[in-house]
């Protein structure tokens, strides 16, 4: 702004002349005439000269700016002038005053006495003294109107600053010298300017950043400052010894300046020195400045440095334009999240070149910086410290130019609600800083999603873990199964490893999901204009790739298995489950002879066990033989036999003497051979043909959406409802009420066995686990009790949400209670699911955060051994404690085999941990990846949630399992199940739960095969020497028969006569293995011993249960001391290749097509095929599904 323009006004006020104000005096009078109209300015600031200097001068940053750049260019050139004058002046053509006689100096070095004149006058140019004049005469005047400007009472403060004086010394003289003209070549120590540089410098980097509304890193301040110091004094020094030394030995200025820096760097020649006392001393007070300014200088320059490792720094703009990076935001940062992230984030060959910013509060953890001064990440990852609601801390991690932005909760706060509140106003914050920036939000509480729906991808954490646990009751090991989806592995995982279980469990562990154009795909381009399931069938068989979905070009909604009627398009994205892309793939197909060759062999090709290669290039699996040739597409019969089941052995002709052949896939739907399963209309399962047991109170459920949601966005789910919602008093399940007198489970009567949940309050995410229990497509008679076992009493909200669905029911408790869990019919349950309690999240120690719940689990563990147990940990390295086993061999072979995964890179180490590979515990941690590779894989986040029935897309398809049983083994292989799936309910194979023995000992191999008769053994023995209580009630108590009849050994099913024939010929063979093994023999017996004690404390266990029972008053026939499972071990194996043989108990994961997808379907058709067919369609039963 110009000095001489008015400023503007703040606010303007007119009155129009000749208009009368709004009230007058009395009716009737005229007011009198106010005059003409004025108009009135207001302004701001004082309207005055020395306002509107002050503002030009000082207030405004831009001119203030412009003012120290100039004031420092004049102190440069002064500096400059004076080494000019230096060069130009000679002291041995004459000395003196200017127009005097000159006089000529020799130095004397025998003389003491000094001659000052070489001192006091130098030789100054005329045009030399006239401009550095006009230079001292433009800084005395603007010294002068700043201190002006600048007054504020006291003169003084002014006047005896040390700007202040040295601006006098170096102007005034100059100025003199106009009307004194002798004083002319007087010396004036014009190089003392540099340090007035320094400090108008200081001042114009001060401006400089508040002119551009941003802070320079302050460590740049520093060692510009720390760098003028050491400059201004060599400078200083220098210009002052070449002056002084004039007297002495006359040095050049090039020989000053080498002398400084030989001085100030502690070295010292010798070589040059100065020769009068002057120079001397000019010398020790340049010493004593420089130990006193330069050892303060680097101290603030060391305490910046330690506060930038602290806080990390900045981001350079130049690197963010040039360079790809993307920003973590957390509220702290824990080792295991960072590396779980750096993993996850780096393992995809197309974010190597890429950088990590992280954004945290919270000064860096001592673990987090030594994992960041690895090679490998320090490189990579940037550490800043600093929050992400402030716009510098933002503009340092150059939020606007990154890549994408995660903002993650800090799960182990102890109020969560407030970490999801953090986390709303950090993706705000970040939205409104830069709203380009994709945003990748983990939400903790449901209720809180909606506030984070312009995010671009949104994980809420407690919707997924319930989801998962309810479908785990149904779908063993889902957590596991997810787990493994999501996670980037190679599938070399276990390779090395001698059990056959680890090496296929760690190669199909390497299963993950990808998409492609299906115009561009070798895997599914040739399928196209044929039906899905047809495709889905085929490119299983060929190459081993799982097709589970795909989505339309014109619609954005993924569709999991959309069923036959789906005819392929070349726009279509493909979506399947393989172990590498189709791109990182190379194709090897076998020659058709060799293919008819092999198929000579008939069923030889399936008795081989399976032993693909798994690495990136993908054999063809053309060599599979399926038994396709003349074979009829025939419907299922509806009478008697096995017709009625999905995967009863076919006949021909009414007789079974031909080999069993699978019907083929066809290309395109017939209505004649599919099975409609419209559960709206048809309602023949469970109203037209009700079962005498169960009476008419299945028919009362009805279909339809909950009327009243917990919170602002869960997703509409058709689901069992009562018509009429229950009172709350009928919730209670320990407490009769006016319209039922149950006080527990026992007297409810239930057909199917219990699922209950223990958590510590009724939050709004275990809405999320009853939806995918009571979803329509589950069928009515297998629906479970759920019982809610809750430390606090649950609100009306809650139970307003939950009233409508039917068989649910909650009980105030604790599972470490054993009366709570006695009370709510654990002995009646099939599951128990327990979630990790938000108050023991956090801990003084951080992994002791899961030890209550460990305990108490294990407690429940050897209580009750045939309960099946999912329970959640906060930290997933604590899974091993879970059904821990002590001096168990096995046990620590897999903690070796864990250690060396993790030593090779391995991302998933603890995938070999029992309880885990068998679906036992989760930890909602392990789900953290999901929103990683959301980076990726955009559609990752969306499939999860239609296979967790979160989302329930018109047309999709939903997760559920089917059990293998002996009378299903004429399958054979996978990849004839998946044949038979497809062609009988286009239901889609994506994986196995698999369930073997295994001996946990650690007896030598040759004592191994006689394990089973010595246990045995150890059995008859222990039953005749428990004499006494316990001995007696050993047989009456059902405990011995009932572990016989769940023991995985043969020797349960042997006559108790014959197992007493056989105890003198074990102990022979035991005495005589001990001879040729010495030390393992007797480590072997010590373990059978511990055995022994074991049963014996189960009885004991069994005993304590029962008492509370009967104390409670509860019947005891329901519980008895069963099998621990400890001799079997379960796994999940991810699309395992189709020449996988089927065992029995296998469970097979299945996505199966959305029964309402054809509810336009004929009425005919539908009656047609439901009145003969309608067992096939329907799922298995509880007892077929759960394990």
């Amino acid at each position: 702004m110009l000095l001489g323009a008015p400023w503007p006004p703040a606010w303007s006020s007119q009155v129009p002349a000749g208009e009368p104000p709004a009230h007058s005096g009395r009716p009737g009078r005229r007011p009198p005439d106010p005059g003409p109209m004025v108009q009135v300015e207001f302004y701001v600031n004082e309207n005055t000269f020395k306002e509107r200097l002050k503002l030009f001068f000082i207030k405004n940053q831009r001119s203030s700016l412009r003012i120290r750049l100039f004031n420092f260019s004049l102190k440069l050139l002064t500096c400059l002038l004076y080494i000019v004058r230096v060069l130009l002046d000679d002291p041995a053509l004459g000395i003196g005053c200017w127009g005097c006689p000159k006089q000529n100096y020799t130095f004397n070095e025998s003389s003491s006495e000094i001659n000052w004149a070489p001192i006091l006058w130098v030789e100054r140019k005329t045009a030399l003294w006239a401009i550095q004049v006009i230079v001292a005469i433009i800084s005395f005047l603007e010294t002068m109107l700043l201190i002006y400007l600048s007054y504020k009472g006291n003169i003084w403060e002014q006047i005896f600053r040390v700007a202040f004086i040295l601006e006098m010394i170096n102007t005034l003289p100059f100025i003199i010298t106009i009307f004194w003209p002798p004083l002319r070549n007087l010396f004036i120590p014009v190089f003392l300017n540099c340090w007035l540089a320094k400090h108008a410098l200081e001042n114009m980097i001060n401006d400089f950043h508040r002119a551009i509304l941003r802070t320079q890193s302050a460590m740049f301040n520093q060692v510009l400052i720390l760098f003028c110091t050491l400059l201004c004094l060599v400078f200083t020094g220098t210009c002052g010894i070449q002056h002084l030394e004039r007297a002495g030995d006359n040095l050049s200025l090039l020989t000053s300046f080498y002398f400084c820096i030989v001085t100030f760097s502690t070295v010292g020649y010798g070589d040059v020195t100065p020769k009068i006392w002057p120079s001397q001393l000019l010398v020790v007070i340049m010493i004593c400045v420089a130990l006193v300014v330069l050892p303060l200088q680097f101290e603030e320059l060391v305490y910046l440095w330690m506060e930038r490792q602290k806080s990390g720094g900045n981001y350079s703009r130049h690197r963010a334009q040039t360079e790809k990076h993307v920003i973590l935001c957390v509220s702290s940062l824990k080792i295991d999240l960072l590396m779980d992230f750096l993993n996850e984030f780096y393992a995809h060959p197309r974010l190597q070149d890429y950088y990590v910013v992280i954004l945290c509060p919270t000064e860096m953890d001592i673990q987090v910086r030594r994992v960041l001064q690895i090679p490998l990440w320090s490189q990579r990852v940037i550490y800043l410290q600093g929050s992400a609601l402030k716009d510098q801390d933002l503009m340092r991690a150059k939020m606007d130019n990154g890549e994408a932005c995660f903002i993650l909760s800090s799960r182990n706060e102890v109020d969560r609600t407030a970490a999801d509140h953090q986390t709303i106003l950090r993706a705000w914050a970040v939205k409104d800083f830069a709203p380009n920036c994709p945003l990748y939000v983990q939400i903790l509480k449901p209720e809180n999603k909606f506030h984070v729906k312009f995010a671009e991808h949104v994980v809420c954490e407690e919707e997924c873990k319930y989801a998962m646990l309810a479908l785990s009751c149904i779908c063993p090991a889902t957590p596991t199964l997810i787990t493994l989806l999501v996670h980037t592995s190679r599938g070399q995982e276990g390779q090395d490893s001698p059990e056959q279980w680890q090496r296929m469990y760690g190669r199909c562990s390497g299963n993950e999901v990808y998409h492609i154009r299906m115009g561009d795909s070798k895997f599914f381009r040739e399928y196209e204009g044929k039906s899905f399931t047809y495709a889905a069938f085929h490119a299983h068989k060929k190459y081993g790739v799982c097709l589970i979905g795909l989505k339309r070009e014109e619609n954005k909604s993924i569709l999991l298995n959309p069923g036959p009627r789906h005819i392929l398009a070349a726009s279509d994205t493909c979506f399947y489950i393989n172990i590498t892309k189709e791109e990182n793939s190379a194709f090897i197909f076998k020659q058709e002879e060799k293919q008819k060759k092999k198929g000579s062999a008939g069923q030889g090709l399936y008795e081989g066990s399976s032993r693909l290669p798994v690495h990136s290039i993908i054999a063809s699996m053309g060599t599979v033989a399926m038994d396709l040739q003349n074979t009829e597409c025939r419907p299922a019969q509806s009478g008697g036999g096995s017709g009625g089941s999905k995967l009863a052995l076919p006949t021909e002709n009414g007789s079974g003497s031909r080999r069993p052949s699978i019907a083929p896939v066809l290309e395109v739907a017939d209505s004649s051979t599919l099975l409609p399963c419209d559960l709206l209309s048809d309602q023949s399962e469970d109203e037209m043909t009700p079962s005498d047991e169960e009476g008419l109170s299945v028919a009362e459920y009805v279909k339809g959406y909950p009327p009243n949601s917990p919170y602002i966005g869960s997703s509409p789910t058709l689901c069992h409802l009562l018509p009429v919602k229950a009172p709350f008093c009928c919730l209670r399940l320990d407490k009769g009420c006016k319209h039922n007198s149950y006080e527990d489970a026992k007297a409810y009567g239930f057909k199917n066995k219990l699922i209950i949940v223990s958590a510590e309050t009724a939050g709004n995410g275990l809405y999320n686990f009853i939806v995918p229990l009571r979803a329509y497509y589950r069928p009515r008679r297998e629906l479970n009790p759920i019982v809610l076992l809750l430390d606090n009493k649950p609100d009306h909200h809650f139970l307003e949400a939950i009233c409508c669905f039917p068989m649910v029911y909650y009980m105030e408790g604790s599972v470490d209670n054993l009366d709570s869990l006695l009370q709510c019919g654990i002995i009646y349950a099939d599951n128990l699911v327990v979630v990790d309690k938000e108050s023991t999240m956090s801990a003084e120690e951080d992994y002791m955060a899961d030890a209550k719940t460990i305990v108490s689990v294990q407690t429940m563990f050897r209580l009750f051994p045939s309960l099946s147990i999912t329970t959640e940990l906060t930290h997933p390295s604590n899974m091993r404690f879970m059904q821990f086993r002590a001096k168990d061999s096995y046990s620590l072979a897999l903690s070796r085999l864990e250690k060396r995964e993790r030593e090779n890179g391995s991302n998933l180490a603890f995938m070999f941990r029992l309880p885990f590979a068998a679906g036992r515990v989760f930890s909602i941690s392990m789900l953290d990846t999901l929103l990683y590779q959301s980076f990726v894989k955009d559609y990752m986040i969306p499939i999860t949630r239609l296979l967790l029935g979160l989302d329930t897309t018109p047309g999709s398809g939903y997760l559920c399992a089917m059990k293998i049983t002996e009378d299903d083994l004429w399958i054979r292989t996978y990849g004839r199940l998946f044949q038979k799936l497809c062609s009988s309910s286009a239901e889609i194979p994506i994986g196995i739960y698999r369930t073997e023995c295994h001996v946990f000992s650690s007896e030598p191999h040759n004592l191994r095969a006689q394990s089973q008769v010595s246990v045995s053994m150890g059995d008859r023995e222990d039953a005749r020497e428990a004499k006494g209580p316990w001995g007696s009630r050993a047989g009456t108590g059902g405990g011995g028969s009932t572990h016989g009849r769940h023991a995985v050994g043969g020797d349960s099913a042997e006559p108790p006569l014959l197992r007493r024939k056989s105890l003198p010929w074990a102990r022979r063979l035991s005495r005589k293995g001990a001879r040729h093994t010495g030390k393992a023999a007797a480590e072997w017996i010590s373990q059978q011993r511990l055995s022994l004690y074991q049963r014996s404390e189960r009885q004991e266990l069994s005993e304590l249960v029962k008492n509370r029972m009967k104390h409670l008053g509860l019947p005891t026939t329901g519980y008895d001391e069963m099998n621990d499972h400890q001799n079997t071990l379960s796994y999940v194996l991810i699309n395992p290749p189709p020449d996988t043989r089927l065992e029995p108990n296998d469970i097979v994961y299945l996505i199966r097509s959305d029964p309402l997808a054809h509810v336009a379907s004929s009425s005919r058709s539908r009656k047609s095929s439901c009145g003969n067919k309608l067992a096939s369609c329907s799922p298995e039963t509880r007892d077929e599904t759960q394990f």
